[in-house]
């Protein structure tokens, strides 16, 4: 592999492929910002609200599928993480798939996970919106979204620094409160908080461990296996971290570990305590538990805290869409105008437009019927699986590459049991795809994501072909570690 150039080109030019543009960024994300980064991207309201969803689906059985998604996570980003520490990038897994695959793979997850995060932007605007009304009824939703967007657009404008301090916070309280709930069911499942009702010891009088048996372990599977999206920012913020490769390293190391200890501990405690087969108490099964041990006040403590996630991921995916939309500026797969600086070394523009982007995605909320906007959020639903898979095969293809030109062939992080446990998860992938196949509702949105994939790769097509009639280069040179 070779080295990208760092030559800026002459003015009014688009950079050749693989080139960048000589505009770096900041570096002032410290470790301890990425590891709260990490944490707070992937526990969100999809943990608060979502996880009732998977109980119902699956009953106390929930469980197993919690530990097999996040074994399957842990090993993704364990792939990403290595590829990361070697070689920093603002487009992270887009990069790494150009590198390895060629420029039709960066193209096509650079685009696809932009338009899977502009999407979420707008429905985690739309919630904030729809729950801060509902404490103040004479404030519009507009009025809400319209201060979240200009606030925070506005944070992310001001410098890199910033917004990781504002994350790091955001996180903190995220973790705070997902521990306090931890103290609290443990505390009720001993017995120094005594209660009356609950699940504790009285499976068998709603159908035992499985009530539905492994075949509603796959389904919950389904349910859950996304829900750890999200953490794959600290890969993408590494390339602003001030030392990347030991940054991206130690908050990997902590960050996996922690998630899991939350995510599969709350659930734990939920299905100790309520009944799977509750379906209104598993509406907000964080709020029941707490209100089980006494707390009347639950409710609106757990809708503060849901508003602080959305807000905290609406703020990292400003970050990330921008991030990624600057890394596609750079290798001329995006206008080349994305990928100017302000003086504070902050992508401007390609901020500006994910959140000009993002007001649409809000405004599609809103307007839009209901059966097209379902279409757009189904094709986000599968797009991370496609991410998954790339990365796995970038990873198979770029760790000798990458051991050949680091210092001593050792890379500062590796995945375990590379390339066998590699192509586990790619089977574990592909089983996970077969089971998606089976359920109608997950059929639907492999349906909308194969035809999102397929748009982009004609765009692609075409843009290639434009490029090609100009003269310009083909194919671009791959990228390789500092």
């Amino acid at each position: 592999m070779t080295r990208p150039s760092t030559t800026p080109a002459a003015p009014g030019t688009p950079p050749a492929p693989g080139t960048t543009t000589g505009e770096p960024l900041a570096h002032g994300l410290r470790t301890r910002h990425l590891t709260m980064m990490g944490l707070g991207s992937a526990i969100g309201a999809g943990l608060f609200l979502g996880s009732g969803v998977g109980v119902a689906t699956a009953g106390p059985a929930v469980l197993v599928s919690y530990a097999i998604a996040g074994a399957l996570v842990v090993l993704v980003m364990r792939m990403l993480a290595e590829m990361a520490s070697a070689l920093p990038a603002s487009g992270s897994f887009s990069v790494y798939a150009e590198a390895a695959l060629g420029r039709w793979a960066g193209f096509l997850l650079g685009w696809l996970y932009w338009f899977m995060l502009i999407m979420v932007l707008g429905v985690e605007v739309t919630g904030v919106a729809g729950i801060v009304s509902g404490w103040w009824p004479d404030v519009p939703q507009w009025a809400v979204a319209a201060v979240v967007v200009a606030v925070l657009g506005a944070l992310n404008l001001t410098g890199v620094k910033n917004f990781g301090e504002t994350e790091f916070w955001f996180a903190a309280i995220k973790v705070a409160a997902i521990v306090a709930f931890l103290v609290v069911g443990v505390l009720v499942v001993v017995g120094v908080i005594p209660v009356d009702g609950g699940a504790l010891a009285d499976w068998a009088a709603h159908g035992g461990f499985a009530p539905a048996g492994w075949s509603g372990i796959a389904a919950g599977l389904l349910v859950v296996v996304f829900a750890f999206g999200g953490i794959e920012i600290v890969t993408i913020a590494a390339a602003e971290a001030r030392d990347p490769s030991t940054a991206v390293a130690r908050a990997t190391r902590t960050i996996l570990w922690r998630i899991l200890l939350f995510y599969v501990g709350s659930v734990a405690i939920i299905v100790l305590l309520v009944p799977w087969d509750d379906a209104a108490a598993l509406q907000s099964p964080f709020v029941s538990v707490l209100q089980l041990a006494g707390f009347d006040w639950a409710a609106r403590a757990m809708e503060v805290v849901v508003v602080l996630a959305l807000l905290s991921a609406f703020n990292a995916n400003v970050y990330g869409t921008s991030r990624m939309l600057f890394s596609l500026a750079e290798r001329a797969d995006a206008p080349p105008v994305a990928a100017r600086v302000s003086r504070r070394n902050v992508p401007v523009v390609a901020v500006w437009v994910s959140v000009a982007f993002g007001v649409v995605a809000v405004l599609l909320n809103w307007l839009l019927p209901e059966a097209l906007l379902g279409v757009l959020l189904n094709a986000v639903g599968s797009a991370l699986l496609v991410v998954w898979v790339l990365v796995a095969v970038a990873q198979l293809r770029l760790r000798p590459r990458l051991e050949a030109q680091a210092p001593g062939g050792r890379l500062p992080l590796r995945m375990w049991g590379y390339p066998w446990l590699t192509w586990l998860v790619l089977a574990a992938l592909a089983g996970l795809l077969v089971l998606m196949l089976s359920d109608a509702a997950a059929r639907t949105q492999i349906a909308a994501t194969t035809g999102l994939v397929a748009v982009i790769l004609a765009c692609y097509a075409v843009t290639t072909a434009v490029r090609r009639r100009r003269g310009a280069p083909a194919a671009p040179a791959a990228p390789t570690p500092r």
